[in-house]
């Protein structure tokens, strides 16, 4: 094996295990939320086309800044497969399909799609509190902002990268999405390119968070059993020795 197979193997190999044993288990049914994630991208890719379906998809999906907190959080949902309208689909599609996909078997379905949620309302209240610090900010946005539509599905799979390849060990690979995310501040600055910043922060404290709490269970778990693993309510030895003083009771009968 070549210094590369063993370099990618350490790097993706878990990764590739969990995807391979899960669609050859389970199938299509491995991936069924990101199927029809693929397809609500692409039925609303087209509804955006026609100048009808363009409002709909505007007034459910569409997250802009300068919108009401609370309309936005409506919206939030849906905004996450809603692509922006100026760029080729087949991207969003297939970005969606492999990101989403992975995740889906790796996490679970409800796992991903909350770490997909919060990585899009992540980008969608850092816009705000962009706005709001001013272009003198090193954090702040531009007023003009305000009125730019939110990322879409892209914070979503820029999250779930991260953390799916934090989960299984590939971490170059996790360092590789946020240098690339860094990558397209600099080299254009606009604002989907900080809210993906922003998205890959609020993850990264997701799962710091869910590893701590993984760290701390198994301290509880072998707690528990010393208090009632023997079921008597004495310490091991006391119980050891009832047990067999029933029993030397029970064989003197």
């Amino acid at each position: 094996m070549t210094t590369a197979a063993r370099w990618a193997r350490a790097e993706w190999g878990r990764l590739y295990d969990t995807v391979r044993a899960g669609l050859a288990e389970r199938r299509a049914g491995a991936v069924a939320m990101t199927l029809g994630a693929v397809c609500l991208t692409g039925v609303l890719h087209v509804a955006q086309q026609w100048p009808w379906g363009m409002r709909g998809v505007h007034d459910l999906g569409a997250v802009r800044a300068e919108d009401p907190l609370w309309l936005a959080l409506l919206r939030t949902p849906l905004s996450l497969f809603v692509p922006a309208p100026d760029l080729p689909v087949w991207g969003a599609l297939v970005q969606v399909l492999l990101v989403f996909g992975i995740a889906e078997v790796c996490l679970g379905r409800w796992r991903t799609l909350a770490v997909a949620y919060a990585a899009t309302l992540a980008g969608t209240l850092y816009a705000r509190v962009g706005i709001a610090l001013g272009p003198g900010h090193p954090l702040g946005l531009p007023a003009s902002d305000a009125r730019v539509v939110d990322t879409g599905p892209s914070a979503a799979v820029v999250g779930l990268a991260v953390v799916v390849a934090l989960r299984y060990g590939a971490r170059v690979t996790a360092g590789a999405v946020a240098l690339a995310m860094v990558a397209e501040v600099l080299v254009k600055e606009n604002l989907a390119g900080r809210e993906h910043l922003a998205a890959i922060a609020a993850v990264l404290l997701l799962y710091a968070l869910c590893g701590a709490r993984r760290r701390c269970a198994p301290c509880g778990a072998r707690q528990r059993p010393r208090s009632s693993g023997t079921g008597s309510g004495l310490p091991p030895s006391q119980s050891s020795s009832a047990r067999r003083g029933r029993a030397q009771r029970r064989s003197w009968r």
